[in-house]
């Protein structure tokens, strides 16, 4: 069947008055996915299942407002969920090189911190001020008094001793010595010499008694010295335990429902009293000069605050959109000290899935596979439920000395969002992904167009105007909207959900609308702008319409000729997409080789197409050689066709062309074609259909229009016509035309004026040349 479309059929146009309000200002905002039920289902089911592996990928196109969308969605119901409990490092007094990991309840993390830098600072104020008083030095004379007492009395009586023995004893470097007397005073070594042996040996004898006697003294001395010091020790301990006990004690009290913080603060509490001597040492520093270089402070007693979800009403959200390593996982910071890199456990940071922990983590696909170490790590504390800190050089073969902080088990919801090849590619060759992301949310880039619809797109059109401050649209541009919907969904009947696409559309036309001082965005500021955006990017397509007025690219769009025919296809550039008339011709000779593709014989055509020429000759096969060989070569070629061709879009038109070589009938040059054909001769539904018959109408309207040119396009594309005005005027005033077809006789019937009769002159053509090519074999 041939339809010649009317101006109804080649566009859906929204009238402003069916829209049940005056301007988007009429609307309430929705923060709300729109048309999304099938992902929003998987979602919720996602969500909802708390089993072990089912994270969620969201599957769409880009445009379709994912990450937005998903970021609402997860809000929406977040709210309603616990809040998880804050995270923080403390100091691990058995191994410096492993942190502890404390859970605390949301909020009270910070509090913690809190009272530790309050203790810190109270408990070394007052040991200070304790060991500075006067009753710490009146105590500590008294404790070590006795001990003074007993090592003079020792050495008094050691002196007594050896006076009755004729010796005198000095203090020196190699500690006590034994100097012999006569007449009450000591010998000189020259003296002692010129004595005789008798008295020499005498002397001699009495030292050796003596310095056992010393040797006694000196083993004495030193045992009161270390009972001296283990008093002082004990006495400092009793001083410290008094001034701390209490400030723990309170603490202890206050977070008593938490066991591992009265942990911490017991071994806190034990670490401070064995190392009472650096609360001495930092007064001692005090008093060296400001220039001398200060140690790197391993400051044990502080809490680094890790995750602090104090503020957070619910479960958290996180949408992280740079996913490297550090910034996922978290790092371990190092400082610089007199020429080396020091760290302690107050360097940690942690990462996106740290604050997300408890809740939701967005992450987009792409760009987690694309940073090194993330994917892996990210399966890696997924499966094993517990997030670990490492430094990126652990994972190289040279590594350094590090903390090595203890895992946070890790309670998440991931959701990664791509494109849908990325899905298909993690699913056939990554084995875990399919354990670890076990529900997908298809995102459509398309939904129905119904009242229903178009209320949820003014919706939009209010929630965008109101969260960015822009004019707001009144009813005909809402109405071109919806329209500029349909258009980009490529039907009559959907509208797309590529909201970011639109979006931007509003935001350029209210640039416009405050160029003019329009108080609200009419349809002319939103015609403005697609037409100002299909401008900025048609460069490109200027310079091809410019060649085909030169007639350096022959296209013709007037007269007849046979085996010669206008096909269409669309280039894609970057941004814009439009249609390019491309002049396709067949020659016909006697041969058995069939349907000869010149681009595939040159390397120039693709898979598709190449497809699409098989399917002609199957086509001929049916129609022309059930009794009796194709004795044909029949060349196709896409004529000043440089760039290589793909797709089947050509295959009807293609076989238009042979069979007019075949016939020696005439082609329209004023009608354009597109679409694909199957083997039975029933014309196929192709794509780019209304950037098609644009690109073909704008070379008519630049060669001149004559009333008889127009395109001729699949029955089944009917539906996705959203044709521009300037073509909608052309086809009112007659100007221009569109005709469907269904089948390949429906198509030659509008290209020639005949149907059967071409079919039996081509029929008979082919039977001649079965003879002639019989005569040659």
């Amino acid at each position: 069947m041939i339809e010649e479309l009317a101006v109804s059929k080649l566009h859906n146009t929204c009238d402003p008055l069916s829209l049940s309000c005056k301007s988007s200002a009429d609307v309430k905002p929705q923060r709300t996915i729109f048309g999304q039920e099938r992902a929003v289902h998987a979602m919720r089911f996602g969500l909802d299942i708390q089993d072990h592996g089912f994270n969620i990928f969201a599957a769409g196109v880009s445009g379709t407002g994912r990450t937005t969308a998903v970021e609402r969605f997860l809000e929406s119901i977040a709210t309603n969920k616990k809040t998880p409990s804050d995270w923080c490092y403390v100091h691990n007094f058995d191994d410096n090189y492993r942190p502890h990991a404390i859970r605390l309840p949301a909020g009270r993390a910070s509090e913690y911190e809190k009272d530790l830098e309050s203790l810190n600072k109270s408990a070394t104020a007052d040991i200070r001020a304790a060991f500075e008083g006067e009753s710490y030095r009146t105590q500590l004379e008294a404790t070590l008094g006795g001990f003074q007492e007993q090592k003079e009395q020792l050495f008094k009586e050691l002196g007594k001793i050896s006076k009755e023995k004729g010796f005198d004893l000095q203090m020196s470097a190699r500690g006590i010595m034994a100097l012999p007397l006569k007449d009450g005073k000591p010998i000189s070594e020259e003296d002692f010499l010129k004595l005789d042996e008798a008295e020499q040996e005498q002397f001699l004898k009495k030292q050796e008694q003596l310095q056992g006697e010393i040797e006694a003294a000196v083993r004495q001395t030193q045992e009161l010295d270390s009972k001296a010091q283990e008093a002082h020790a004990q006495l400092d301990q009793e001083v410290a335990h008094f001034v701390l006990h209490h400030l723990v004690d309170n603490l202890k009290e206050k977070y008593k429902d938490i066991p591992d913080v009265l942990s911490h603060l017991d071994s806190l509490h034990h670490d401070v009293l064995e190392n009472l001597s650096q609360f001495k040492t930092e007064l001692k520093e005090e008093t060296q000069p400001k220039s001398a270089p200060a140690k790197p402070q391993t400051n044990k007693y502080q809490v680094n605050l890790l995750v602090d979800n104090s503020k957070v009403k619910g479960a958290p959200v996180v949408v992280e959109l740079n996913p490297t390593y550090t910034n996922l996982f978290g790092r371990i910071e190092q400082e610089a000290f007199m020429g080396a890199l020091v760290t302690d456990f107050t360097l940690i940071r942690g990462g996106s899935l740290h604050q997300a922990n408890g809740g939701y983590l967005v992450l987009p696909a792409e760009d987690v596979l694309k940073n090194p170490f993330t994917w892996e790590s990210l399966k890696r504390s997924l499966l094993n439920r517990e997030i670990s800190i490492e430094q990126p050089g652990e994972r190289s073969v040279f590594t350094t000395k590090s903390l090595r902080p203890e895992p946070i088990p890790l309670n998440v919801k991931v959701i990664l969002i791509g494109r849908p090849d990325t899905y298909q590619l993690l699913l056939a060759h990554d084995d875990d992904f399919r354990e670890m992301f076990k529900v997908k949310a298809d995102f459509d880039s398309q939904m129905e167009r119904n009242d229903e619809r178009i209320q949820e797109y003014v919706s939009f059109v209010c929630t965008l105007c109101e969260y960015e401050n822009l004019r707001h649209v009144d009813q005909s541009g809402l109405a071109r909207i919806v329209d500029h919907g349909s258009r980009l969904a490529d039907d009559q009947r959907k509208l797309s959900t590529r909201f970011g696409d639109l979006a931007d559309v509003i935001r350029e036309a209210n640039y416009y609308a405050g160029k003019e001082n329009a108080e609200l965005i009419t349809a002319s500021h939103i015609n403005n702008t697609i037409e100002e955006r299909y401008y900025r990017a048609s460069l490109i397509q200027d310079r091809l319409r410019e060649r085909i007025a030169d007639d350096k690219i022959k296209i013709e769009v007037g007269g007849e000729k046979i085996g010669q025919i206008n096909g269409l296809s669309v280039l894609q550039l970057g941004d814009l997409s439009f249609g390019q008339p491309s002049r396709i011709t067949a020659n016909i000779g006697l041969g058995k080789q069939g349907v000869v593709n010149v681009e595939r014989e040159a390397n120039m055509s693709g898979p598709t197409h190449t497809k699409g020429v098989l399917i002609i000759s199957g086509y001929l096969a049916q129609k022309f050689a059930r009794n009796k060989p194709l004795s044909l070569n029949a060349h196709l070629a896409f004529e000043q066709n440089y760039g290589g061709i793909d797709g089947d879009s050509a295959s009807s038109t293609e076989l238009y062309a042979i069979l007019s070589a075949l016939a020696e009938v005439p082609i329209k040059q004023e009608v354009a074609v597109t679409g694909s054909v199957n083997q039975k001769g029933e014309v196929q539904a192709i794509g780019g259909v209304n950037q098609k018959i644009e690109g073909f109408f704008e070379i008519c309207k630049l060669k001149g229009l004559t009333g008889d040119q127009g395109v001729m396009i699949p029955a089944s594309n009917v539906n996705n016509l959203m044709l521009k005005q300037d073509v909608l005027d052309a086809v009112k005033n007659g100007e221009f035309h569109v005709w469907a077809v269904e089948t390949i006789e429906d198509g030659i019937e509008v290209l020639t004026g005949e149907s059967d009769t071409i079919f039996e002159h081509a029929d008979k053509r082919l039977r001649e040349m079965a003879k002639d090519l019989a005569k040659y074999s």
